[in-house]
């Protein structure tokens, strides 16, 4: 027997060595890494590296994808191909979708797993919106924790001698990139704040008609497809300049928090305590599910921590064997 998740939140630490995931692109022959503006713990502003939330749901999105196709779950034409434009691309679907946007949901719902897990905008002929069923937050470095530096490269040139050079110079004029291309990369190691949330609860259900347009048993493969994903997605931290750049995973941190019902499964940010506190965010996490649960027996809302890689993808694995999503409509 499986238990109901509503909503799963993961907060974690996560320690990266020497990665370059996420750049605001170049300046001569300069990669310029990201920087954001921060609150540190002590009130103060700081300015930190960081690894946009649009590159993780990216990730998720693309584990999600190969899983979909092994095991031949409902796809639209255009995620078939992992066109970012999702069912907006798909003309013949498009061209016979119900003009009544209550019967266009069910039909997207129903035609397309990605449309229902990430959500869209469709704005081919219409506005009509599905709210993403995962969310996450900027990747953000722990004020004083990250350092960033730049690494100076060059393009391996196995000839050397006069006859090359001249080659080069001539390269050089014309504009052609022949010869030694000197540029600087970025690499940045630090800890690293990661959170986001999952709403297993609505995995078919569309929001206008507040009813499920899936069977049950593909809301449950849908929900274990995008679990197992997830899971995949921490593993395997996808981005920018990874061929040469390969990050290296050496700490995670953590806790991940669910709920069997219509209580929020509750999500602090490992940037509170500070960087010299790692406990204090799964204190207040469990503190908060304690309030939440109150005297309700069984507990409705429920915390697993995790001090490694390997924790967490024990905890998760636990999850995703004995879960299921929550049904909202449940008694009606």
């Amino acid at each position: 027997m499986t238990t109901p998740i509503a909503s799963l939140s993961i907060a974690a630490r996560a320690t990266l060595n020497m990665h370059s995931l996420n750049n605001e692109g170049g300046e001569g022959n300069q990669i310029q890494t990201r920087k954001v503006e921060i609150v540190g713990h002590d009130g103060q502003l700081h300015s930190v590296n960081a690894i946009s939330g649009d590159m993780l749901k990216h990730v998720l999105m693309e584990h999600f994808y190969h899983h979909a196709r092994a095991h031949e779950i409902s796809l639209c034409q255009s995620c078939q191909r992992f066109n970012a434009n999702r069912i907006n691309a798909d003309k013949e679907f498009m061209k016979n979708a119900s003009k009544n946007d209550a019967e266009f949901v069910d039909q997207m719902l129903q035609t397309c797993a990605i449309d229902d897990v990430a959500g869209i905008l469709v704005t081919e002929g219409r506005s009509t919106p599905r709210k993403s069923i995962s969310e996450f937050g900027w990747v953000l470095g722990l004020p004083g924790r990250v350092e960033t530096d730049t690494y100076l490269h060059v393009k391996y040139v196995s000839e050397r001698g006069s006859e090359k050079r001249a080659e080069d110079a001539e390269g050089q004029k014309t504009g052609a990139n022949l010869g030694q291309s000197i540029f600087h990369r970025p690499a940045s190691s630090g800890i690293y704040a990661i959170v986001c949330h999952l709403e297993l609860s609505r995995i078919g259900y569309n929001d206008i008609k507040q009813e499920y347009a899936i069977t049950p048993e593909e809301r449950q493969l849908r929900a274990s497809l995008l679990l197992q994903s997830l899971l995949h997605t921490f593993i395997e931290l996808n981005g920018a300049m990874r061929s040469t750049q390969l990050p290296h995973l050496v700490a995670l941190q953590g806790i991940i928090t669910t709920s069997l019902g219509m209580t929020p499964s509750p999500l602090i940010s490992p940037l509170v305590g500070g960087p010299d506190d790692a406990e204090e965010y799964r204190t207040q996490a469990k503190e908060i599910a304690d309030a939440l649960n109150g005297d309700q027996s069984p507990a409705e809302v429920s915390t697993y921590p995790f001090e490694t890689v390997s924790g967490f993808a024990t905890q998760m694995r636990t999850l995703i064997d004995s879960s299921s999503p929550f049904a909202l409509n449940v008694g009606r």
